[in-house]
């Protein structure tokens, strides 16, 4: 949904999906296989011409840094207008994310509202191209989706239903016996 609001609100051509194998500022996030979150992605939009998915953080591993992705796509295509969307609640650490200077030339930021955190003021980064997404307001995040497939509690209407059935299949997010 965070996806296609960005989508439509800021009239972009393409929506490039780029799951991270591993977040800098999230260390012990990852909680699934690179192949499963990846089969997960592509069965959640695999049906719409909007969106694509790039493997390049997976393919590279370690540790993802957004700057290494922005190097590649500002390659792949030199005359576009490139966006990261992130959620407002990563403003606040925005001054954190590596070779941010550089970072913010390369490409302007999105950032989506986030129920439970109202951006207040924006980042004082020179050169930082900032626009905000006002989308659908949904207070969810990975965690309570990963702790309410631990506890048996129904993913309906929070997650695409491909990616249920293949969280289902895999038994993916379960407490190990």
């Amino acid at each position: 949904m965070a996806a296609q609001d960005a989508y439509e609100q800021h009239k972009l051509d393409r929506l490039i999906l780029v799951p991270a194998a591993q977040a800098p500022l999230k260390p012990h996030d990852v909680q699934s296989s690179i192949e499963a979150r990846l089969a997960m992605l592509r069965a959640a939009v695999e049906w719409d011409r909007r969106f694509e998915i790039s493997d390049v953080e997976l393919r590279r591993g370690g540790v993802s840094y957004t700057i290494d992705s922005a190097r590649y796509f500002r390659a792949l295509y030199p005359h576009d207008e490139l966006y990261w969307i992130i959620g407002g609640d990563q403003l606040p650490k925005l001054h954190l994310w590596k070779d941010i200077n550089e970072l913010v030339g390369l490409m302007e930021f999105i950032f989506l509202e986030r129920p439970s955190f109202q951006v207040r003021a924006h980042p004082e980064i020179p050169g930082l191209r900032l626009h905000r997404c006002d989308g659908h307001l949904l207070a969810i995040n990975s965690t309570e989706l990963r702790e309410r497939t631990r506890r048996g509690l129904a993913l309906d209407y929070f997650v695409p239903h491909k990616a249920i059935v293949y969280i289902k299949e895999k038994g993916l997010y379960r407490v190990s016996s």
